[in-house]
């Protein structure tokens, strides 16, 4: 079963418009969905939550309409956003009885467990957390109700890079269960490119692709060349360039690109900056 699935989605406001989206999410996988500030991941994440009101589309989670079903699929979803919100004067073990309440699947002693591992102390308010261990507590919650699916957005935003790579860690022991899966937005693609399986990238409210990670990384490379020999190049190939006084630096497609052509590996963020400067979808 697909843990998500949309379908033609869209929503317009008066300066933005989320373009008619499509995308799935298979069980199982982690999806990174990667853009810029203001290209739609936030307002994605709401339309899937039921959050906002779309204007056309729809969204299957876990093989349940997010519309009709919504009350079920939320006891099975652990959600995540960039800044975490609980009351301030509370502190962890007093959040952890409130939200006995919220789920009908609650794991106190999961919690707890949880509290111990990530060095949360029970008795200190949230108000006095820092930041990263305010997202470390809202992870704790998210995990705490035994979710089939966790829907994370901007995660490791703000964090230092111990604690983010702490936090990744997370993720990647949740999905060794078959039956988890995870969507996380973020513009720190390097983050993203540890550990997702496939990878969405948005662009000015336009799905640029959606595509198994691996795929993309096998696909595509970069080649360093003078202008002159970038214009002999089949331009179909060429998915974005930027060019110096020392040449051209070219995000290029393998299949078809001359056989003798020296091409290096490009990670998943050269070929996001590639796309977004080039405005080109592949």
């Amino acid at each position: 079963m697909n843990a998500i699935e949309i379908h033609d989605l869209s929503k317009s406001y008066l300066d933005f418009k989320l373009d008619h989206i499509n995308l799935v999410l298979p069980g199982g996988c982690i999806m990174g969905l990667i853009g810029e500030n203001g290209a739609g991941k936030t307002t994605t994440i709401k339309l899937i939550l039921d959050m906002i009101h779309r204007d056309s589309g729809t969204i299957i989670i876990l093989g349940k309409d997010n519309q009709t079903d919504i009350r079920q699929i939320k006891d099975e979803i652990g959600v995540v956003f960039d800044e975490a919100s609980f009351p301030e004067e509370l502190t962890a073990s007093q959040i952890g009885k409130f939200m006995k309440y919220t789920y009908s699947h609650w794991d106190e002693h999961f919690f707890h467990k949880m509290l111990k591992k990530l060095s949360i102390p029970e008795k200190k308010s949230f108000q006095k957390f820092s930041k990263g261990m305010k997202m470390k507590l809202a992870i704790a919650v998210a995990l705490s109700h035994d979710p089939k699916l966790l829907i994370l957005d901007e995660p490791t935003s703000g964090l230092d890079p111990v604690v983010r790579d702490e936090i990744v860690d997370m993720f990647n022991e949740f999905t060794r269960d078959e039956t988890h899966s995870i969507l996380i937005s973020s513009h720190i693609v390097s983050d993203l490119e540890k550990i997702c399986d496939y990878i969405a990238f948005l662009h000015n409210g336009k799905l640029l692709l959606c595509e198994e990670k691996d795929r993309l990384l096998e696909q595509y490379g970069l080649i360093h060349c003078s202008p002159s020999q970038l214009a002999e190049l089949n331009p179909s190939a060429i998915k974005g360039k930027k060019a110096s006084a020392y040449g051209v630096e070219a995000v290029v497609d393998r299949n078809k690109m001359p056989s003798d052509t020296e091409i290096r590996p490009v990670t998943i963020e050269e070929l996001f900056i590639s796309m977004v400067k080039g405005d080109k979808g592949i």
